[in-house]
């Protein structure tokens, strides 16, 4: 009888041990909180965020990555990548321009209101992020949020499984 506790006991601290590195490492979720993405992801949704492919290369443009709040890295946000370092950003007119060029958004709803923010150049080992719905979002235009450093990345939204009708791969 002793025999079968302690080997129950070390099947759940193993479980429980690779419950942590799972989540550490691999992947983890989240649930989206706000309109700040819509329309691509709603409030309430909740998403698979990979976390691998972040320790083999950086996020790309066009990536939506979950990320640690700068001000409080208690809170985390969802937006989607829109230049990565040595790229130049731009809002004027209500368009973005990224390296002189303007952005292709086929993602967004509306267009930005009263968007201005200077060119700017994206510092060394940091990205520039908005969310989707420009005017409902907190992102790299604020100063709180700014650019955003990769050790503040924590993975990539990938799918999304809840709710149940849009499961499947976020874009």
């Amino acid at each position: 009888m002793i025999k079968e506790i302690v080997e129950l006991v070390k099947s759940i601290v193993i479980a429980i041990i690779a419950a942590i590195l799972i989540i550490t490492f691999v992947f983890e979720t989240v649930s989206v909180d706000g309109q700040s993405m819509f329309p691509t992801l709603d409030h309430k949704d909740r998403l698979i965020v990979e976390k691998v492919s972040y320790y083999f290369r950086k996020p790309e443009v066009g990536d939506i990555v979950v990320f640690k709040y700068p001000a409080d890295t208690r809170e985390k946000f969802i937006k989607r990548v829109i230049a990565v370092s040595g790229d130049k950003v731009k809002i004027e007119d209500n368009k973005l321009y990224v390296n002189g060029i303007e952005k292709n958004e086929p993602y967004l709803n509306e267009k930005i209101i009263n968007g201005y923010y200077p060119e700017t150049t994206v510092p060394k080992n940091t990205i520039f992020v908005l969310g989707d719905n420009r005017n409902n979002s907190k992102d790299s235009r604020f100063p709180d949020v700014g650019f955003i450093n990769l050790k503040l990345v924590v993975g990539k939204a990938s799918i999304r499984i809840y709710p149940f009708n849009k499961i499947g791969k976020v874009r």
